[in-house]
């Protein structure tokens, strides 16, 4: 038994959920298939998959088996990119955190492009506003705001810019300001964002002829996911202090006012970090290049 393709064929047969999507995507016979994965199971002496004729369930043991396995394949093909057999093509299952804000705003609508360049590397991203452990999780490499965890290789691949704003709606009731501090005097409604690890309600930022300064506004609503940050300025509930490329298509329809432009703050610098384990993948190398590529766009 070729013991190796056996795993292969095993974890696609779990990846897939079928074993007729698995041959499909292996192109071979399904027949073939069934007869690798008879062949694993004899060999480790468990039963890894229950087949019936209305579903396909992976045992206890064959879940464990490819959590296992998964890794180790990922693992080998990386250690075969660097070796240059695959190196001006690397393949193989990349995962990726991310914000909701930079999955939706920028790294999705880019995705295109790097499925052209690298269609051999299979994504997984995960979407999320929480702080992932990416080693204990088993994550390739996340996208940050934050470069402070010295357990991770941190890469800078960009700047951010910050934009107040407020519907055009919002400023006919209620007036624009002219300084920040204006929105703490007078009658000014903001829509706050909260972190949802912490509660902690973000201050607004601003900078005036080059010093730094924020403010804790009183907020009408607050909200922990940026797109519905989003969403409450759009619906006029009050102004929001936000990355600029969240709210630039509502700003290019209309739908949106940029306020306060003279004291923008500095832009936030972002980052790609990933574990040491991973500095030489070369799936890692082509996507952090490529996304930092992408980030230039913003700057």
């Amino acid at each position: 038994m070729d013991h190796l393709q056996a795993i292969r064929v095993f974890c696609r047969v779990v990846e897939t959920g079928a074993f007729n999507r698995a041959a499909r995507s292996l192109q071979m016979p399904n027949a073939t298939v069934s007869k690798w994965i008879r062949s694993l199971e004899v060999h480790l002496g468990v039963p890894l998959l229950e087949r019936s004729t209305r579903r396909l369930r992976v045992t206890h043991e064959g879940t464990a088996y490819y959590e296992r396995m998964r890794q180790l394949l990922a693992e080998l093909d990386d250690v075969e990119s660097t070796l240059g057999r695959t190196h001006t093509n690397p393949r193989g299952r990349l995962r990726v955190d991310t914000g909701g804000s930079t999955a939706s705003g920028i790294l999705i609508p880019a995705l295109p492009e790097f499925r052209d360049r690298y269609p051999d590397i299979h994504l997984e991203i995960g979407v999320t506003d929480r702080v992932v452990d990416v080693i204990g999780e088993n994550i390739d490499c996340a996208i940050r705001s934050t470069a402070s965890d010295v357990a991770l290789i941190a890469h800078r691949i960009g700047k951010l810019k910050w934009t107040t704003c407020a519907s055009p709606a919002y400023l006919a009731r209620y007036g624009t300001p002219d300084h920040p501090k204006q929105i703490l005097e007078g009658n000014y409604p903001v829509a706050g964002y909260f972190s949802a690890r912490t509660r902690v309600v973000q201050p607004l930022h601003f900078r005036d002829h080059g010093d730094s300064f924020q403010i804790d506004p009183r907020t009408s609503v607050i909200v922990n996911e940026s797109n519905a940050h989003l969403a409450t300025a759009l619906a006029g509930l009050g102004l929001i202090h936000t990355l600029d490329f969240m709210v630039r298509p509502a700003i290019a329809r209309g739908e949106l006012m940029p306020i306060l432009e003279p004291w923008r703050p500095e832009p936030l610098d972002v980052y790609i970090v990933y574990p040491p384990s991973r500095q030489l993948s070369a799936k890692v190398r082509v996507f952090v290049s490529w996304i930092t590529e992408v980030y230039k766009r913003y700057q």
